[in-house]
């Protein structure tokens, strides 16, 4: 027997006075699947996720979280979620440990000692126990953040932007730890601006200003945007750039280093544009393959702000 999705929503809708920022999404996350929710500022990515979590009431729509109805069941599905924003808040005079007893009260749990000691081994905070939390760096305040998200063994755990200013090996390492959470049975939904991280999830979903406009893997999403991108190197790239911009068949130009990255929809189009200028230029041309971050750009370029 298949087991049924950890979420299913059907046309969510969120509106804040004549804006509407959720607009009839619908999809599915399934159980141990780390979902990523890409797209820009103000899009919707965070209002999508609290409708889902039940930290929102929808203005239109449906779904079952966890096994719970999203509008009449509220208070059990906040009770099965952790939640971490990137905000760091908490007490910065108080130990690492100092805030996890604290939070263990805060989640009532029975037998807070135990929940405490074993959450610091699990994150590997025991050494840092009693270490304030304003001394931390980035990274480790991460962590205690992380692990008080899962102090009481949430079903899903909401991630909003949480990497948002800690270096590469602190970003690696708490994806290594969310790979691991998710194989063990939690849910994630992380939203990001990173390209390596959304590329660490096993499905995606663009929402742009409320609208979701793709989802699927990274592969599918990548090759459902129809996108073809060739690369020019030589010694003339600059004049390449300006001469590339506004041509037929051409929607991006990005420099990436010794290189420019050309990038359009209309195949043909492109490739005789790109042909044209790189002989104009002296410069040589390959295609190469779309990149994640193409395609995001593509469709930031492609979106009405609702904004306005």
């Amino acid at each position: 027997m298949t087991e049924a999705p950890a979420i299913t929503v059907r046309g969510l809708t969120k509106r804040f006075g004549a804006r509407t920022v959720v607009d009839d999404v619908s999809l599915e996350v399934a159980r141990g699947e780390i979902a990523g929710f890409l797209g820009p500022n103000g899009s919707g990515k965070t209002t999508t996720i609290r409708l889902m979590c039940g930290l929102l009431t929808p203005d239109a729509g449906e779904g079952r979280v966890l096994g719970y109805d999203i509008l009449r069941e509220s208070i059990a599905i906040k009770r099965e979620i952790g939640y971490m924003t990137q905000r760091f808040s908490f007490y910065e005079d108080l130990t690492i440990e100092e805030n996890l007893r604290f939070v263990a009260g805060l989640y009532s749990l029975k037998d807070a000692r135990t929940a405490v000691r074993e959450t610091l081994e699990d994150l590997g905070l025991a050494s840092r126990r009693h270490q304030l939390a304003g001394a931390l760096s980035g990274g480790w305040k991460q962590r205690l953040a992380l692990a008080a998200c899962i102090m009481h063994r949430p079903r899903l755990l909401m991630l909003d932007e949480p990497t948002a200013g800690v270096d590469p090996k602190a970003r690696r390492d708490f994806w290594d730890e969310i790979h691991q959470l998710a194989a063990d049975g939690l849910t994630v939904l992380v939203s990001t601006h990173y390209m390596d991280e959304a590329e660490r999830c096993h499905r995606i979903n663009y929402i742009s200003y409320g609208k979701l406009v793709a989802r699927g893997t990274v592969d599918e999403v990548v090759k459902g945007a129809g996108l073809v991108t060739y690369v020019l190197e030589g010694p003339r790239l600059a004049q390449a750039a300006r001469a590339l911009r506004g041509q037929a068949g051409v929607d991006q130009v990005a420099p990436f280093g010794n290189s420019l990255h050309v990038v359009g929809s209309d195949a043909a189009a492109l490739q005789a544009t790109v042909a044209r200028i790189a002989q104009e230029t002296g410069n040589r041309f390959d295609p190469t393959p779309t990149s994640l971050e193409d395609v995001f750009i593509q469709f930031m370029g492609a979106s009405t702000d609702n904004m306005s």
